[in-house]
Formats: C-alpha cells, sequence, structure tokens
C-alpha cells in the first residue's frame, strides 16, 4: 500500500546512508583524476545493485539460515558504525582502492553509493516498510544521487568544505537514532 510517511521514512534513511553528499569529496577528487564521472551510467548501476537486492537479498540470506529480523539488527549495528564515522571523523570501515576500470562502476556504484552499507540498509528496510515505498524511496535517491554526481563541480564551490562537515556531523546524529530504532524494534517486538 502506497505511504507517502513510509516513502518519505525510506527515502530519508536511504539518503542518510548513502551519504551521496558527505561523499562529495571522494567524488570530486575522482573526477579530478578521471577526467568526469558518468553520472548516467553509475546512477544505472546504483539502482540496479539496490533494486536487485532488495528483491533476491532476502532468498540470499534464507539460502545461509538467516532471518530478516537478524539482519536487520545487524544492520542497524552497522548504521550505527556508520553514523559514529560520520559524527567524530574516524574511519570504520576500510574503503577498497582501485585502479583502473570504469570509475563509474567502481567505487562509485560500488562500494561508495550501493555499498555494504545501504545494501544492509536495504534488507533492514523490508522488516518495516511495504516495498512498493522501498522502491519508490530507491528511485528518489537515485534522482538525488544523479543531481548530486551531475552537479558535484557546482556543489563543490557552493558548500565549502564547512559546509560538508556540518552535513555529514546532521546526517550522522540522523543515522544514530535510525540505528537504535532499527536494533530496537527487531531485538525486541512489541516496542
Amino acid at each position: 500500500m502506497l505511504s507517502f510517511k513510509e516513502i518519505a521514512s525510506v527515502t530519508l534513511i536511504l539518503f542518510s546512508v548513502i551519504d551521496v553528499v558527505g561523499s562529495l569529496p571522494v567524488i570530486i577528487d575522482l573526477r579530478k583524476k578521471a577526467g568526469k564521472i558518468e553520472s548516467e551510467r553509475a546512477t544505472f548501476a546504483s539502482g540496479v545493485l539496490m533494486i536487485s537486492f532488495l528483491f533476491v537479498g532476502e532468498r540470499i540470506l534464507k539460502l545461509f539460515g538467516v532471518d530478516v529480523q537478524s539482519f536487520a539488527v545487524a544492520g542497524g549495528l552497522i548504521i550505527f558504525l556508520i553514523g559514529l564515522e560520520m559524527i567524530l571523523g574516524r574511519t570504520i570501515f576500510k574503503s577498497e582502492e582501485t585502479s583502473g576500470g570504469a570509475t563509474h562502476i567502481v567505487p562509485i556504484a560500488f562500494p561508495l553509493i550501493a555499498g555494504a552499507g545501504t545494501l544492509t540498509t536495504i534488507i533492514s528496510l523490508r522488516a518495516e516498510y511495504q516495498t512498493l515505498n522501498i522502491v519508490i524511496g530507491i528511485v528518489l535517491n537515485l534522482v538525488l544521487i544523479y543531481v548530486v554526481l551531475k552537479s558535484s563541480g557546482w556543489l563543490e564551490t557552493r558548500l565549502g568544505s564547512g559546509g560538508l562537515a556540518v552535513l555529514r556531523k546532521i546526517f550522522g546524529i540522523i543515522l544514530l537514532a535510525i540505528a537504535i530504532k532499527l536494533v530496537k524494534t527487531n531485538l525486541i517486538p512489541g516496542l
């Protein structure tokens, strides 16, 4: 059932986890190194990864004998750590450096946009939200991702390093709250 409240929640949760605005320094650096970023391809590849994992992720979990609630708790813990990274400015998750290859897919589409945190969040969201609302939330995020990728140079000059740091901290606090809610509702049902 279509719910604008759920769509807004999913969109904000994914926007916080994906943190495309917080990833602007990395995107800008990649754009300088590669000459350009293929925004359309990066957005499309991210969308394929996210929507595929939304529909197939649960089957993969069943293959390993893991239920969605357990995965949601694990996802909540990962989201919590990502939020801590954003607030404290420390790196907990080490990203792999790649040389050569398609800049629009590695590392932008995966793991920067549709990385472990995003995929974990998507499968965790299935425990609380309708699939249709999650798909719409993903599509809305893909539009935002495309706009940010396309206008990364313009955003760099407008926000400055201070503005990017403030946005990163705000989204970090939001992620901590989301993580606590995910763990609480899936670890202790009925709360």
